[in-house]
């Protein structure tokens, strides 16, 4: 039996301008990957976001119910978070 009889993987191929692929090869060699291997997982990763972004979620009614509540409610302050939103910016201490 031969090894292209049993294999699984599908061969995927494209056209690509030279100074993308330098930029591939320079990133998956600084990640110490193949080139096959860093384009394969970048796609698998940007699929996945894409999925995941398009992905139903079903609930109750009950559930969407409280749901809807909670969006209506009025927003309390996080006290660390408006701490830190008071903060003066590094690019503009000094300024004044």
């Amino acid at each position: 039996m031969s090894a292209t009889a049993n294999r699984k993987d599908h061969p995927l191929s494209m056209r690509m301008p030279d100074s993308d692929i330098a930029l591939i090869d320079r990133a998956a060699g600084l990640r110490g990957r193949s080139r096959t291997d860093f384009v394969r997982d970048a796609a698998v990763r940007a699929a996945e976001e894409v999925l995941m972004e398009s992905g139903l979620i079903r609930m109750s009614q009950e559930g969407f119910a409280e749901f809807m509540a909670v969006l209506s409610a009025p927003a309390t302050a996080v006290a660390p978070m408006v701490e830190i939103l008071r903060r003066p910016v590094p690019w503009e201490q000094g300024k004044g």
